[in-house]
């Protein structure tokens, strides 16, 4: 399979960034979309909506429904998938995009910050994938793929910032448990995470303005290899920790330099990602020229 057209996702968060790329390149396929997200209205420094991204979804050629999800809400996910599969006839991928992130030790972190975190990001996914099983289980090729690192279990990724990580690495747990428990029903569960950061208003407000946002790669290359994971059959592919210019090279990209923001820069390498992680042909962290 090496397109979407007709095929339903349902993206939490994806009203903007890395959610609202991998809705458009589906979009681009023909898909259907529901954006499960909590901006309805427009927010003073984030950009987009659910309306915005549904606009855009459609203008892109697919089928949009937005969705007002907070995802620590079980009634609301749930009400949504209902929405989704009575809209479009079903649910076949379900994306864990959305994820709230904190930096800071344990003296910075208070427990509202954390318990924000562990809620949207480890429970919210969690749930959301529990919930969506029941459609997932009636698809073709049935996939869900969580926005979460590699395990990779060293100091250096927690001892920085031990509550984000947590709730980031829970998110990854899941995946592992949930891609065996998924496995005879044939629903993939897979993660995806970037080499390097990514250019999205997350990345600009919290590390540090234009000089990260011109070191990082755009959005897109993270929708085009989510892409290839859901073109894959569900039942071999699952339980697999992806980096996105790994598995984008094992489908036969070369050229990854179309992915800078602005290729005059080193890329900026993103947390989490273990020291062992080949480097596809191509594909260099280093300023071009």
């Amino acid at each position: 399979m090496s397109s979407l057209a007709g095929k339903t996702l349902f993206i939490t968060g994806a009203s903007r960034g890395i959610g609202l790329a991998i809705a458009l390149r589906a979009a681009r396929d023909g898909a259907n979309v529901a954006i499960a997200a909590k901006t309805a209205e427009a927010h003073p420094k984030l950009p987009g909506t659910i309306y915005t991204a549904a606009k855009e979804i459609e203008d892109a050629g697919g089928r949009a429904l937005p969705l007002t999800v907070d995802v620590r809400d079980e009634a609301q996910v749930a009400q949504a998938l209902a929405q989704t599969a009575a809209l479009f006839g079903g649910v076949d991928i379900v994306v864990n995009n959305a994820s709230a992130i904190a930096l800071g030790g344990s003296q910075q972190i208070d427990m509202k910050r954390f318990d924000l975190m562990h809620q949207v990001n480890a429970r919210g996914s969690y749930m959301t994938a529990r919930l969506a099983f029941p459609y997932l289980a009636k698809a073709e090729n049935p996939h869900v793929l969580m926005l979460a690192p590699p395990l990779d279990m060293k100091e250096k990724w927690f001892a920085p910032h031990t509550a984000y990580s947590m709730a980031k690495f829970g998110m990854s747990l899941a995946v592992l448990g949930l891609a065996g428990e998924f496995r005879p029903a044939g629903v993939a569960v897979n993660a995806l995470w970037p080499r390097t950061t990514i250019a999205t208003a997350a990345i600009n407000n919290l590390l540090g303005g234009e000089k990260i946002m011109r070191a990082s790669r755009k959005p897109e290359i993270m929708a085009d290899a989510a892409h290839a994971v859901f073109c894959s059959p569900s039942r071999e592919t699952t339980g697999r920790f992806f980096i996105d210019d790994v598995i984008l090279a094992a489908h036969g990209v070369k050229d990854f330099d179309i992915y800078r923001v602005d290729p005059t820069s080193p890329l900026a390498p993103d947390f989490f990602v273990p020291d062992d992680t080949p480097i596809p042909e191509g594909v260099s962290l280093k300023p071009l020229g």
